[in-house]
């Protein structure tokens, strides 16, 4: 299958979303991005819809529909009725004006090939060939039969869609032309690349549309919106893109089969297995991927997706009897649905058990199914790891356990004690080494006021300042503990957290390390004082010694000199 959604990576942000919301979860997630598998994908539009990131992208045609404009054939426009549900209930007379000025020779409605459809469709009912007949005019619903349920292709209405009845009729009347079809619908895209006709040259969004005319600095002309231009009382198949439109338009002859209208992937999908499994008998389902059918299709712009006002514009623009159309023969309008059966591998008890394993889920009460992954179950999650389409990691709860876990083990582990209070001072959650501190267990002061252990002056000071108290050197004398204490009060989440390491031993031994200190400066100073004594005590014999000696020598001195 060609690539009609692409994907930004960078926008990208792991939220699972689009994984959610696809029906037949055709999407892969590797490399913390996701990836469509074009092989499993239905282009319903689900992904592209929903996407909070903008992420995915629909394949621009504009450049092929210029390059048919530019061939030298006339190219004609086939617009889809809910065009007057997305351009504000502009006219088909409006929309040609704006059209012809981008170089198309001109614009019809789909709904003239409607009217061709619904012809076949209540002949097939009238023939009786077929106990159950699904409607072939929504694309996405005819891919999830071909891929998922290839058992009800029997059932389908072997009809062309009216995108390309009316196609096929513009090129019967004008043989040279080209055609384009404009709608709210990205598998159109898909359609018109692989009806082996060639009736559908290029099929263009809503979207792509109106940035086309804006980059032409075109607008679109109201003049006789909402005015009698464009209306015309055989224009009932303008209702296709309604729910139950289809069912509207046709004339419902046979009394023994009954009409429904089936919208909403999730509901088709069940319909689709009744019928699979023959609870249905008689029965015409009219079947739209999109809930409110197509006037709710994905590419209808972002500012109009409004299911209620849509189906009011619609309905007002459409008349009460059929558009003229030529009568083709029943050959002409045949169109059989091949089998695009995936080949899916289904893996075994064991291998599943092994993946629910990793994940923790060791019985059947673990396995929460809660979806936030994407999938609907924690076993198709599991086929889906197996599969290469997911990671063990998109499991939250399996996320959140880890991180449980880890962030208990350390809690549970630090030596350093830990206590988490709310806002009214009461004790939520207290570690191991905070009990052994404390000499408290757990049990006994959960729940209670924090000044039963501790002072709580500490903690209201926090709140109240705001600001945290980091490695504070506090003395618990209930507990005969020093400790350095660091209090943080977390505003988002409204708790105190007190973190407590025991210092109690450190400072011991300072203190001892203090008195051994005292002791020997005391040591020394009586020593010092001691030596200074004797210091002073051979000075001072010293000193009446040479006194003596001087005496002497001069008394010597003066006996020689007098000699």
């Amino acid at each position: 299958m060609a690539e009609y959604l692409t994907l930004k990576t960078s926008d990208c942000k792991n939220c699972y979303k689009c994984i959610r919301h696809c029906p037949v979860k055709s999407i892969k997630f590797d490399h913390n991005h996701v990836h469509i598998i074009l092989e499993e994908c239905i282009l319903c539009g689900h992904c592209f819809v929903i996407c909070p990131q903008n992420a995915k992208e629909i394949r621009s045609d504009v450049a092929a529909a210029k390059a048919l404009l530019q061939s030298g054939s006339p190219v004609y426009v086939s617009l889809a009725p809910s065009f007057t549900a997305n351009y504000n209930g502009l006219t088909i007379g409006s929309m040609e004006r704006a059209l012809k000025r981008l170089g198309f020779a001109g614009v019809e409605e789909t709904a003239i090939g409607a009217t061709i459809v619904k012809r076949q469709y209540d002949a097939l009912v009238n023939r009786e060939e077929q106990q159950v007949i699904i409607s072939t005019c929504c694309p996405t619903i005819n891919l999830l039969i071909q891929k998922y349920y290839p058992e009800a292709i029997p059932s389908t209405a072997r009809v062309v869609s009216p995108m390309q009845a009316h196609c096929m009729d513009l090129k019967r009347r004008y043989p040279e032309a080209k055609t384009v079809f404009i709608g709210p619908c990205i598998s159109k895209k898909a359609e018109s690349d692989s009806f082996s006709a060639g009736t559908v040259d290029c099929a263009l969004t809503f979207v792509e549309l109106s940035d086309w005319l804006k980059s032409k600095n075109i607008e679109l002309d109201e003049t006789g919106a909402g005015t009698a231009e464009g209306a015309n009382e055989n224009t009932r198949a303008r209702l296709f893109p309604t729910n139950g439109g289809i069912l509207r338009t046709m004339a419902k002859e046979n009394p023994r089969y009954t009409y429904l209208a089936v919208d909403g992937i999730e509901n088709c999908i069940r319909s689709i297995e009744d019928v699979v499994q023959g609870k249905l008998d008689r029965c015409f389902i009219e079947m739209s991927a999109c809930t409110g059918s197509c006037a709710s299709g994905p590419v209808m712009q972002k500012n109009h997706e409004h299911p209620v006002r849509n189906y009011i514009a619609v309905n007002k623009y459409a008349g009460t009897g059929d558009f003229p159309v030529f009568e083709y023969n029943d050959d002409k309008l045949l169109k059989e649905l091949e089998s695009l059966a995936l080949r899916k591998v289904h893996f075994g008890e064991k291998a599943i058990a092994e993946v629910l394993q990793k994940l923790g889920k060791t019985k059947p009460e673990h396995e929460l199914n809660c979806g936030s992954c994407g999938y609907n179950t924690c076993r198709e999650k599991a086929q889906a790891v197996l599969e290469g389409k997911a990671t063990l990691t998109m499991c939250l709860p399996y996320l959140l356990g880890k991180a449980e876990s880890f962030s208990d083990d350390i809690i549970k582990n630090t030596p350093n004690a830990i206590i988490v209070l709310n806002e009214d001072f009461e004790v939520q959650q207290i570690n191991t080494a905070a009990c052994k501190l404390l000499n408290v267990a757990p049990s006994n002061i959960l729940g209670d006021p924090v000044v039963r252990i501790l002072d709580p002056v500490p903690f209201l000071e926090v709140t109240q300042n705001g600001v945290n108290s980091y490695n504070k050197r506090v003395y618990l004398a209930d507990y005969e503990k020093h400790v350095d204490e660091t209090i943080i009060y977390d505003k988002s989440y409204r708790i105190l957290m007190c973190i407590m390491r025991d210092v109690t031993e450190e400072t011991a031994l300072k203190e001892e390390k203090e008195i051994f200190n005292r002791k020997a400066v005391e040591i020394t100073d009586k020593v010092i004082e001691k030596q200074m004594r004797a210091v002073q005590e051979i000075a001072s014999l010293l000193g009446e010694t040479t006194a003596e000696t001087k005496v002497a020598l001069t008394k010597l001195k003066e006996s020689l000199t007098d000699a």
